[in-house]
């Protein structure tokens, strides 16, 4: 096996790639990348044996076929520190590889393609088309209310909701809510769940593009599948039943504050740096016209600010964990006003674009 390659057209697929493979493995090949190199194609793939990358490049030039595993991050780390563009040369001689690049010449262990795992193939339930940017957007407007480790794992990553021609993501740690919606060009008879770890998620954060190019979304019984050409994503899934979302998305609360997004955001920020470090909690009074913000912590220090909204109602009283809210008005779009919900300081709060509704977001009070 032996293979030339420049080092830019390698560095982007590697640096994917080696993202999914874990540090500390139980199988030593798990540390390894696998290369392929079949006619002019060169294939990257790792994997932690729950979810998978491959990324392909096309050699410019003659190159032996072959396959081998190789240390994913000392080959990341060399190709890093190489100078820009170099030519790659990678030679596999017995059971060592050389790299060569510039001056440079480097020679790693490897171990045998055939120890190397894949996420088996399983029956196929589904496949649509979708843009990439589609995809990524629905993904960044939920992804931040994952759970990380949640003994309730079904939480620990996003469902995945097919129902008729709409796609929508939803992610909870049992605190917040976030949902986003998109449609697809398919329509479908059936509604279908899937809940995508969250680790998968992230890679697949990484490796969509802002465009309309197109990928190809493919659920299976067990696992996830999502080709855009140049990479392949598959991810397990997680076998448990995610909570009713619907039944947590409170309507018709009829305590309404309309602001503006960027300002209250500011405002928010602001009061937060006198908050309690550990809790995070704001208070947020409401008055005819005005919002009064104020966090205070152990030392006792105070923090105050108010800011014109358009509210006409009742005085309220609530409190919230402060880093939820700021999550929620940093994914949201620059020039929205935004619309927060209520009925009583202990109900959920509703989050909302005013002038879109494809993404909502429920966040539950604090008492303070």
């Amino acid at each position: 096996m032996k293979f030339a390659v420049s080092r830019e057209a390698l560095l982007k697929p590697l640096q994917l790639v080696a993202g999914v493979v874990e540090r500390r493995q139980t199988l030593p090949v798990l540390a390894n990348i696998l290369l392929v190199v079949e006619g002019n194609r060169l294939s990257l793939t790792g994997t932690d044996l729950e979810v998978e990358m491959v990324g392909r490049v096309e050699l410019e030039q003659e190159a032996e076929p072959g396959s081998i595993t190789v240390p994913a991050k000392k080959l990341m780390d060399i190709c890093k520190s190489l100078p820009d563009h170099v030519d790659v040369e990678l030679t596999l001689t017995g059971q060592k590889v050389t790299i060569k690049g510039g001056r440079s010449r480097f020679t790693l262990a490897t171990l045998p393609a055939s120890e190397f795992p894949n996420i088996e193939d399983g029956p196929r339930t589904l496949e649509i088309p979708i843009p990439q940017g589609k995809l990524r957007h629905l993904i960044e407007r939920t992804g931040f209310a994952m759970a990380q480790q949640d003994v309730r794992y079904y939480l620990n990553g996003m469902l995945l909701e097919l129902d008729g021609s709409q796609l929508r993501t939803v992610a909870t740690d049992g605190h917040r809510l976030a949902t986003s919606i998109c449609s697809v060009e398919q329509e479908l008879s059936v509604k279908q769940q899937v809940i995508v770890p969250r680790k998968g998620i992230l890679e697949l954060a990484r490796l969509l593009e802002d465009s309309d190019n197109e990928a190809q979304l493919v659920i299976g019984s067990n696992h996830i599948r999502v080709n855009t050409g140049d990479y392949v994503f598959t991810s397990k899934l997680v076998d448990g039943k995610f909570p009713d979302y619907e039944r947590v998305i409170p309507r018709g609360g009829d305590k309404q504050i309309i602001a503006n997004r960027q300002e209250l955001r500011q405002v928010l920020s602001r009061i937060s740096i006198l908050s309690n470090e550990k809790y995070r909690g704001v208070r947020l009074a409401l008055t005819e016209g005005y919002l009064q913000v104020t966090a205070n912590n152990p030392e006792q220090e105070e923090a105050e600010e108010t800011l014109e909204v358009d509210y006409q109602g009742p005085a309220l009283e609530i409190g919230f964990n402060v880093n939820y809210m700021l999550d929620v008005l940093s994914i949201l779009s620059s020039e929205e006003m935004v619309r927060v919900s209520m009925t009583d300081p202990n109900s959920s709060s509703l989050v909302e674009a005013v002038d879109n509704n494809d993404s909502l977001y429920v966040i539950m009070p604090m008492r303070m």
